[in-house]
């Protein structure tokens, strides 16, 4: 019996949303049961972070050869290779019984979760040709990320409280197979029929860069002054290595000529924004609540929410502001909001008599921003490029999403620890040495505030009430909410300038460009 493409369209789209709400659990609910890992495996601040950029590194180092390997050997099939090994690498991480052993399969996890998630992207791109039809299924698919990314905290304390942290992972081998069904049976076979060789050097430089500016950064106290600048040194290079190699390519992973289309650019900054600011706070916003504000864990699941509820329910209200304005004014607002909402936070953070209250006003405009941010975006890079150029477009999107998470991640890490160094009684670094001062640092920033007087006797002395270090913990999660603000609106104002001298005109003499560009014999 012969499916209708009607039917075909609703089971793909169902395949790739299971796929992407997958992909989106993996990034919201690990961070709720890593103080969990922290005694059970055990892992120290910097295995925490591991544990999560592990992950976003590996989507990175993906994501471009993913474009051009959809583009050669066909969308449908990569996806269903890699829904099936990230359902693999799942069992892999909940099956680990070492810090480094989990690091290792939340990487390969991160290699099959990014592959497929950017061909969830160019599915839906090309499934759905029509422009309303498309922005329907991303508005559907919007919702369903969201739901992913935003229920990911509750869902992940759910499990570890119900089962175990180990569910966590588990959980994705059968969702994986849930996910395959639909998708088997629905999307379309496409490719590029003018699909470009793997660029391995490509590859291997922007890899090697991002991983050395995360490696730099999350292991700078360690490594000293003199080595983190040759690394940062290295990385650097690598990054230049990276362009050199892209402009001289003759089949480049990474067509600079889609940068040419305003929009297109545009939409990039609008990427790059959510992840300077909103996703890498999610990470340790837990620890804020539960040691900077005190809060039990279901008060911590409640104001995740209303984090993240925001985010979910926008995506319809962006996409109709999006037929009406453009992007050009939805990514730029969506933005400022997200500032807005961080700014906000920061300075409700700063009250003397600071609580979830306090923080509720911006918590939910930056949720909102984020909501209004990422519908538009999506739905922008991958239409305003040639169809045939989905597999790239969505790759150099996800990629300027996972790149900015990346380096993020550890930044916003870098900026809390030396926030509370520099607010710890002063009389703390006098009686503690440089490393037992950096264990503390390490301890406080975790939010193991309760067995710190145990492991540092000083404190009993120095700060017996426990308030100095809760006020530098404070002061340390103050100075990432004022770094996620300042760094959305910067982004907010470039997105702006780059769209603001974009016509309709000159759009579509963009687009025919890279059109042109992309053909073998330009």
């Amino acid at each position: 019996m012969a499916i209708s493409s009607s039917a075909r369209n609703t089971a793909a789209l169902a395949g790739v949303c299971l796929a992407s709400l997958m992909f989106g659990l993996e990034i919201s609910s690990v961070p709720v049961i890593l103080p969990t890992l922290e005694s059970a495996l055990p892992a120290d601040f910097r295995a925490l972070q591991w544990i999560m950029n592990a992950y976003t590194i590996a989507c990175t180092a993906v994501l471009m050869a993913t474009g051009t390997l959809a583009d050669r050997y066909g969308r449908k099939r990569l996806f269903i290779a890699t829904t099936a090994a990230f359902g693999a690498m799942s069992l892999l991480c909940g099956l680990a019984q070492s810090a480094s052993v989990l690091i290792a399969g939340r990487f390969l996890q991160g290699l099959a979760g990014g592959a497929m998630f950017t061909c969830a992207v160019a599915i839906i791109s090309h499934q759905f040709p029509n422009g309303r039809e498309r922005g329907r299924a991303f508005t559907i698919w919007g919702v369903v990320s969201g739901i992913g990314l935003g229920f990911g905290p509750v869902i992940g304390g759910v499990i570890a409280t119900v089962a175990s942290w180990q569910w966590v992972f588990l959980i994705h081998a059968p969702l994986s197979l849930l996910a395959l069904v639909p998708a088997v049976v629905g999307i379309r076979e496409s490719r590029d029929p003018h699909s470009k060789k793997l660029d391995v050097l490509g590859i291997v430089t922007l890899t090697l860069a991002v991983f050395g500016f995360a490696y730099v950064i999350t292991q700078a106290a360690e490594l000293g002054a003199a080595a983190s600048l040759g690394l940062a040194g290295l990385a650097l290079a690598s990054f230049l290595a990276f362009l050199f190699v892209e402009k001289r390519a003759t089949h480049p992973m990474f067509d600079f000529s889609v940068f040419k289309i305003r929009k297109f650019s545009g939409a990039i900054i609008g990427c790059i924004g959510m992840n300077f600011s909103y996703w890498p706070f999610i990470i340790y916003l837990p620890i804020y609540f539960q040691s900077g504000l005190g809060l039990g864990g279901e008060a911590v699941g409640l104001l995740l929410l209303a984090y993240t509820v925001p985010f979910m329910v926008m995506p319809p209200v962006s996409n109709r502001l999006l037929r009406r304005f453009g992007p050009q004014a939805v990514i730029p607002l969506g933005m400022l909001a997200m500032a807005g909402g961080f700014i906000a936070m920061w300075f409700g953070s700063g009250l003397v008599q600071a609580s979830w209250m306090t923080l509720l006003p911006g918590a939910l405009l930056a949720g909102i921003g984020l909501g209004l941010t990422n519908t538009a975006v999506t739905d922008t890079t991958t239409g305003s490029v040639p169809s045939n150029r989905a597999g790239m477009a969505s790759g150099i999107d996800i990629s300027a999403r996972l790149i900015a998470l990346a380096i993020n991640i550890p930044v916003m890490g870098l900026i809390l620890v030396e926030g509370i160094r520099q607010s710890l009684p002063e009389a703390l670094s006098v009686v503690l040495d440089r490393s037992q001062l950096q264990a503390l640092v390490s301890s406080v920033a975790a939010g193991n505030l309760g067995l710190l007087r145990e492991a540092y006797p000083a404190l009993a002395l120095h700060d017996p009430s426990g308030a100095g270090v809760h006020a530098a913990l404070v002061h340390g999660f103050g100075w990432v909410m004022l770094y996620g603000g300042i760094s959305a609106g910067v982004l907010a104002a470039i997105s702006f300038l780059i769209f603001g001298g974009a016509t309709l005109r000159a759009e579509g003499g963009e687009v025919a460009a890279c059109a042109s560009s992309a053909r073998p014999d330009a």
